[in-house]
């Protein structure tokens, strides 16, 4: 039997928006625990804020590992370095062409129209090293897989994975 197995780690830029947030509600936070010294009820907004800071810093670090096993590609979300979400598994005999996000390879599938996911690191470097995955026909998975991925994935599906 031919059995592949490589992991690979990608860290999503933090959003600025999730960044202000997470300051924001601290700092409302703060104003209500000040507040709450006159009225015994602003311990209910010290509380909310505080939860509401705690989930927003869960989701302000985020991570996503793909892990290939044979013939299928699994992502998982790692929140604040703490926590795991079970992600999708997706089957290479359902993809229909991984390339790179800027491959003439994807041209004829501009036109169609398709669910995007993005579980790459947000950020277009310098070569860009982000794939695009076309599955079933009506989504369009966006990846940043290491090249250990990439060769383990065209040893399976050469017909379907381009380096270009």
């Amino acid at each position: 039997m031919n059995e592949s197995y490589v992991e690979c780690l990608v860290a999503k830029k933090p959003s600025s928006g999730m960044k202000a947030l997470k300051v924001f509600l601290i700092v409302l936070a703060v104003i209500f625990f000040l507040l709450s010294m006159l009225n015994a009820l602003m311990w209910l907004g010290v509380a909310a804020a505080g939860i509401g800071a705690y989930f927003t810093s869960l989701n302000a670090s985020v991570e996503f590992e793909y892990l290939y096993v044979d013939k299928e590609i699994s992502v998982d979300k790692i929140l604040n370095k703490t926590k795991r979400k079970r992600g999708e598994k997706f089957e290479t005999e359902r993809m229909e062409i991984f390339a790179p996000i800027n491959s003439w390879h994807l041209d004829n599938m501009k036109n169609r129209q398709l669910k995007v996911t993005d579980y790459s690191s947000g950020v277009a470097g310098q070569p860009d090293r982000r794939y695009v995955m076309i599955y079933s026909g009506d989504r369009k998975i966006i990846f940043e897989p290491s090249e250990a991925m990439v060769k383990a994935l065209q040893s399976v599906a050469p017909r379907k994975v381009f380096f270009d």
